[in-house]
């Protein structure tokens, strides 16, 4: 993990980061260049990363250890779609002068905490300041089964459409805390937030797909949207029933108070829920996946011959979307 701005970086490293690579041989404590890692016998490395900046990606207001634990998570939600077991990650941070090291502390601390609970470890990266808003790059690495990836291509006719957890909670979450929900209960407000706030990669979800699903996605763009990505990778259409959704009794309340809310939980995003597509005599292994695990999987849609994603209402008349999902431009 170099510095690229002055001294103290290297100190602050040593510090707060160099703890968390200590278990990590290749990771030399992030004394070197670079990091040395080589996959386990038999597998092949699945690789992903994201960007956080501080006002786009989360409120700003948020405790460090928090914006740590999503920045992670969020990461561990795309290994988790391919089937892959996290095993190292990097992070690149640009830093405003206004984050001081008390604010790094908890950040590394809510880092530390996260990786120890989720069986990842730190081994580099890069330290830098920035005039403007504070960004954080994480780049997650995870291993597969040789030939065993799940992609987004490969979903068939045929292929029943499962969705884990419940959908919308994130983007609810983000909607209370910018005060353009009202009405809900503290408990269900505190349960929106903590679900936009802090996702649940579904670790033990995503190893068991190899042998299950055709196809695979998390839900970070909105579920129409993710849902969209796998049509259009394997060249077939989507079909889901609206009403098949899983929704969190929160949600649920949310959209009793207002109906056009159900869109935004089909298209918000920010749920880290896996969607995936898998032939039909494969769902009672789906089911007793979900009572082992017990994390909830629903069974929404299926997969036909076309293009695109069409939403059904519970009279199987289509529901208009105004938009997929979220859009990174």
């Amino acid at each position: 993990m170099q510095n690229k701005a002055n001294r103290n970086e290297f100190d602050r490293i040593a510090r707060y980061f160099a703890p968390l690579a200590a278990s990590f041989p290749g990771a030399f404590g992030l004394k070197d260049d670079a990091a040395v890692i080589s996959p386990s016998a038999g597998a092949e490395f699945v690789v992903t990363t994201d960007t956080i900046v501080a006002g786009v990606h989360y409120i700003g207001d948020e405790p460090p250890a928090l914006i740590a634990a999503k920045l992670l998570r969020v990461n561990l939600s795309d290994l988790a779609a391919m089937g892959a077991r996290p095993r190292a990650f990097t992070l690149n941070i640009a830093l405003p002068k206004a984050i001081d090291d008390a604010w790094l502390e908890a950040f590394a601390a809510g880092l530390g905490a996260d990786q120890e609970k989720l069986g990842i470890t730190l081994i580099g990266g890069d330290s830098v300041s920035t005039p403007g808003p504070a960004v954080f790059t994480l780049t997650a690495f995870g291993e597969v089964e040789q030939g065993k990836a799940v992609r987004r291509a490969g979903a068939r006719p045929g292929d029943l459409i499962f969705v884990s957890g419940s959908i919308g909670d994130g983007a609810f979450g983000l909607r209370v805390l910018q005060e353009q929900i009202e009405g809900l209960s503290e408990s269900d407000s505190a349960f929106l937030i903590d679900r936009y706030r802090l996702p649940q990669p579904r670790l033990d979800l995503g190893r068991n797909l190899p042998d299950l699903a055709h196809a695979a996605a998390d839900v970070s763009d909105g579920l129409a949207a993710d849902l969209g990505h796998i049509a259009l990778a394997s060249g077939v259409r989507a079909k889901i029933q609206a009403a098949k959704v899983p929704l969190s009794a929160a949600a649920r309340n949310a959209i009793a108070s207002r109906s056009a809310l159900l869109e935004t939980a089909l298209t918000g995003g920010d749920d880290y829920e896996l969607v995936f597509c898998a032939p039909a005599a494969n769902a009672p292994a789906i089911e007793a996946l979900s009572r082992e695990t017990g994390l909830p999987i629903t069974q929404i849609g299926e997969i036909e011959a076309g293009d695109g994603v069409s939403v059904l209402d519970q009279d199987g008349a289509s529901i208009i979307l105004s938009r997929p999902g979220f859009s990174h431009e």
